[in-house]
């Protein structure tokens, strides 16, 4: 039989036969304390679950799908975005390591490596968000442990040579992490790839509907699975069912909604790349973006997130720009159903090396709203920037 598509696969299990009269999606079983009817039952690790932090239904049916997605051995839940991040770096690292990454990781993950890990004793080294991966592997040193990758990059959308670097940075025993929440486990597949271990903030396009917190880490490496595994453990982290099961909600939907988004996305980013107010559009799907070509080859679609750079202004035009639309909403998150917008000039402070911006630096997320709307209430918002502009 040929292989599933992958909207065919994420509903699959839920009209999966053979398990008697049941509803389509699992129960969400909120419990602490699990119930056996004997000693020996209680001791029987293939009863189930022992105690509520290991999951229940909803739990468990997640991640097997996400394992399914991902084409990972095993995939574990975790709170947030941000741990699905740290959990790994914490697991594979000890003290002498050294982390090497792009100099334009996301903000707080950059707070993790340089406020918690350095103090104790794992350290990181930066390097440029346009390196290629020849580049990044050549910096790679006797206490290179992990390459945390990010591509796009954060902000301002870079992309990487993902299976180079990952080829590479095996070749010399080093590990491989990659946040893949703008691939969502659909257009990309780090694991696939040759990367040891992919995570997501299922916050974003998984969940879909801005009403979770939650984060994915998916591994088939063995060594890596069990360090993890115990990390998470350790660190008593746990996911509620409830939250488990919004998100087993949102995947049977994803392959719609991300390409749906995607297609509107690109008919907002081409309208403004041919606006004069716009200096660039970043965005790796748009043609003649410096990413276009390693997106087109290794991506089977996009995001709907991306970069665009003012031509010229200030800060107060740019918030007066955002200010004066009506159909994007001001809020830090992306993935969801609705249109978001931010200004994300402050944000290249924190880069060892800043980048030259020919103006403020805005990031869009496009939702499910008709782009015709999206584009008008662009076009009026524009006309605001140019008269706070001048």
């Amino acid at each position: 039989m040929d292989p599933l598509s992958d909207r065919t696969l994420l509903i699959a299990p839920a009209t999966r036969r053979g398990q008697g009269r049941r509803p389509v999606n699992p129960p969400i079983e909120r419990a602490s304390t699990l119930l056996s009817d004997t000693v020996e039952a209680m001791r029987d690790a293939a009863e189930g679950p022992l105690y509520g932090i290991e999951g229940t239904a909803s739990q468990t049916a997640l991640r097997a799908a996400l394992a399914d997605l991902e084409r990972a051995e095993e995939a574990w839940l975790v709170p947030s975005g941000l741990s699905a991040v740290t959990v790994p770096l914490m697991a594979l690292t000890h003290p002498g390591d050294e982390i090497l990454t792009t100099d334009a990781l996301y903000g707080p993950v950059r707070r993790f490596l340089e406020r918690y890990l350095q103090a104790r004793g794992v350290t990181t080294r930066f390097h440029a968000p346009d390196a290629t991966a020849a580049e990044i592997a050549a910096m790679i040193s006797e206490r290179t442990r992990v390459i945390l990758i990010e591509s796009p990059a954060s902000l301002t959308f870079e992309m990487v040579d993902t299976p180079a670097l990952a080829a590479a940075a095996r070749a010399r025993g080093v590990m491989t992490v990659m946040d893949n929440t703008w691939g969502a486990g659909l257009a990309f597949r780090p694991v696939e790839q040759g990367v040891d271990v992919s995570v997501q903030a299922l916050t974003k396009y998984v969940g879909g509907h801005s009403d979770l917190l939650l984060g994915s880490i998916c591994a088939s490496d063995s060594g890596m699975r069990g360090a993890i595994a115990e990390t998470i453990e350790d660190l008593g982290l746990c996911v509620s069912p409830d939250d488990a099961w919004l998100a087993l909600r949102g995947l049977r939907t994803l392959p719609l909604r991300y390409g749906e988004q995607a297609r509107s996305a690109l008919q907002v980013a081409r309208w403004l790349s041919e606006r004069p107010e716009i200096a660039r559009v970043l965005y790796p799907a748009l043609p003649g973006d410096p990413g276009h070509t390693l997106w087109h080859r290794d991506y089977a679609g996009a995001a709907s997130l991306f970069g665009v750079v003012l031509a010229g202004g200030h800060a107060a035009a740019a918030h007066m720009f955002l200010d004066a639309l009506t159909r994007f909403g001001l809020g830090y998150s992306w993935g969801g159903f609705e249109s978001l917008i931010t200004c994300e000039t402050p944000q290249l402070a924190w880069r060892q090396a800043p980048p030259a911006t020919e103006g403020p630096l805005l990031r869009l997320h496009i939702g499910l709203e008709d782009p015709a709307d999206l584009i008008a209430d662009l076009a009026q918002g524009l006309a605001v920037w140019r008269a706070g502009a001048i």
